[in-house]
C-alpha cells in the first residue's frame, strides 16, 4: 500500500455517504467500477419491484386504477419523478421506451426537412445507436446519408471542441444532435452555449442525456432544449433493461407524435375507444404503447434514495471521487502508459474517467481476473466509473494497486492470444 492507504480511510471515515453505500447490494468479491453501463441494485428497488409484483398478484386487472402506483398513470408519475434530474418541469418529461425507440419518436416528430434546410447534425464520437437511429430517419424521407448527416470530427480522436460544432450550424442544418457527456472520453459539453448558438440560427436541439443523467444536474427547460432522451439504467440504477425517458420542451407542445400510440392519448379520452387519435397535451403524447411496469418498478425505488441525497450532493462527490481517482492513476500508473483522456476541469467532466493503453483489452480482462469490474471500449479506452453513491476512497485506491499490480506482474500476458472484451 501507498502512503495515500490512510488518506483514503480518513476520506472514507469523514464522508456523509456511508449510509448511502449501505443501500447497494456490492459484490463481494470484487470492486465495481462499471456503474456507468449498469448500476448496482440496491435495496429500494428490489422492494417496489416485489411490491409491483404483489399488485399484480392482489389487483390483477384493478392494477390499472388501483394500488400504490396505478399502472395507467405510471408513465406519467415516474416522469414526474425524474424531472428534476434533468432540470424540466414535469409535464415535459415521461418514462418510455428506450433510448432508440425515443430518438425515432422524437425525430419523426421533429425532423421536417426543405429544400432549404435538411441536415442534421451529429459528431463523429457518438454512441453508434445514435448515429443508426439518424441514418434511419434520413433513408425515411429518401435523404442521401453522405450529404444529408454531418458529423463534427475530433481534433484528437477523443475529444470535441464546441468551436468546431459551432462553425458546422449550417443555415442548411434543421437538427442538432448531440451527447451530453462522451461515452467513450466522459467529456461533458457546454450544452447552455451549444444551445443558444443552435437557436441563434434556426435549429432544433436534441440531447442524448446517457452518460449524464443520475450523476450531475441538467437545466433542459431553462437552456431552452427542444427533445432529449436517456436511459436509466446507468447511474440512474434502474436495473437492466430500465424503461428510458423522454424530455419535450413546454414550447413545442401541440406538435402531433410521429409515432402515434394509444398510450399517448389524452387520458380522458383514451377509453372512448375514438378512431381519431387525441393526443396528450404535454409529453405524455409522445408515449407509443403501455408503460413498462416491472422495468420502471426498480427505478421507483432507486429515486428514494437518489431524492434522499439529491443530484447536487451527488454531483460534487462524483467530482471529488474522480478527482481522487486521477490523482492515483497519475501516482501509479503513468509509468505504465496509462494516459488519461478524460478533461480536468470539472465543468467539461462528466462522471467516469477513460484510460488510453495500447493493451487496454488484455489488461481489461485481467483486472477482472483480479476482481476490479471496469469497461472496456474499442480499440483501447478503458472506463473506470466512481459512483457517487457506492463506491468508496478505498475502492479506487484499492482498484489502482491492483491495476498496477498487474502491470508490474505482467499478469496481462497470460491473455496475449486472445482478443476482444464483451462490455
Amino acid at each position: 500500500m501507498s502512503s495515500d492507504s490512510s488518506s483514503a480511510l480518513e476520506l472514507d471515515q469523514s464522508d456523509s455517504f456511508a449510509h448511502v453505500r449501505e443501500q447497494f447490494y456490492l459484490p463481494r468479491d470484487a470492486i465495481y467500477l462499471d456503474g456507468n453501463s449498469l448500476g448496482l441494485a440496491s435495496k429500494a428497488a428490489e422492494r417496489v419491484l416485489l411490491e409491483a409484483f404483489d399488485e399484480w398478484k392482489t389487483h390483477a386487472i384493478d392494477g390499472w386504477s388501483h394500488g400504490q402506483r396505478p399502472w395507467l398513470y405510471n408513465a406519467e408519475a415516474l416522469g414526474a419523478r425524474l424531472a428534476p434530474f434533468i432540470g424540466a418541469k414535469p409535464g415535459e418529461v415521461v418514462a418510455t421506451g428506450s433510448i432508440t425507440v425515443n430518438i425515432h419518436q422524437l425525430l419523426s416528430s421533429f425532423y421536417k426537412p426543405t429544400p432549404q434546410r435538411s441536415l442534421i447534425l451529429a459528431d463523429s464520437l457518438n454512441f453508434p445507436t445514435d448515429l443508426y437511429a439518424l441514418q434511419s430517419q434520413l433513408r425515411l424521407h429518401n435523404l442521401d446519408i453522405a450529404e444529408h448527416l454531418l458529423c463534427t470530427t475530433s481534433r484528437d480522436g477523443h475529444l470535441l471542441d464546441e468551436d468546431d460544432i459551432i462553425a458546422n450550424m449550417s443555415d442548411r442544418v434543421a437538427i442538432l444532435w448531440l451527447p451530453t457527456v462522451m461515452y467513450r472520453s466522459g467529456q461533458l459539453l457546454d450544452i447552455a452555449r451549444l444551445t443558444d448558438e443552435a437557436h441563434r440560427r434556426g435549429i432544433l436541439v436534441g440531447l442524448d442525456l446517457a452518460h449524464s443523467v443520475g450523476c450531475m444536474p441538467h437545466r433542459l427547460h431553462d437552456w431552452g432544449v427542444d427533445f432529449a432522451v436517456w436511459c436509466n439504467y446507468k447511474y440512474m440504477n434502474g436495473g437492466p433493461g430500465a424503461v428510458g425517458g423522454l424530455f419535450v420542451h413546454e414550447r413545442r407542445f401541440g406538435s402531433p407524435p410521429g409515432l402515434a400510440g394509444w398510450f399517448g392519448s389524452d387520458k380522458s379520452k383514451q377509453f372512448a375507444m375514438d378512431h381519431h387519435f387525441t393526443p396528450a397535451a404535454d409529453a405524455g403524447a409522445y408515449q407509443i404503447g403501455t408503460p413498462h411496469l416491472f422495468s420502471s418498478a426498480p427505478l421507483f425505488g432507486s429515486l428514494e434514495i437518489m431524492e434522499a441525497v439529491g443530484i447536487e450532493h451527488i454531483r460534487a462527490r462524483s467530482l471529488r471521487l474522480t478527482d481522487y481517482m486521477m490523482r492515483q492513476i497519475d501516482l501509479e500508473l503513468r509509468p505504465f502508459d496509462f494516459t488519461v483522456v478524460t478533461p480536468r476541469e470539472h465543468h467539461r467532466r462528466g462522471g467516469h474517467v477513460s484510460v488510453q493503453h495500447n493493451d487496454a483489452a488484455r489488461i481489461v480482462k485481467a483486472m477482472k481476473t483480479a476482481g476490479v469490474i471496469p469497461d472496456y471500449r474499442e480499440p483501447n479506452i478503458i472506463r473506470l466509473a466512481p459512483v457517487a453513491l457506492y463506491t468508496s476512497y478505498q475502492d479506487i485506491e484499492e482498484a489502482i494497486h491492483r491495476i498496477r499490480r498487474i502491470m508490474t506482474d505482467r499478469a496481462y500476458d497470460a491473455f496475449a492470444n486472445e482478443r476482444g472484451i464483451v462490455a
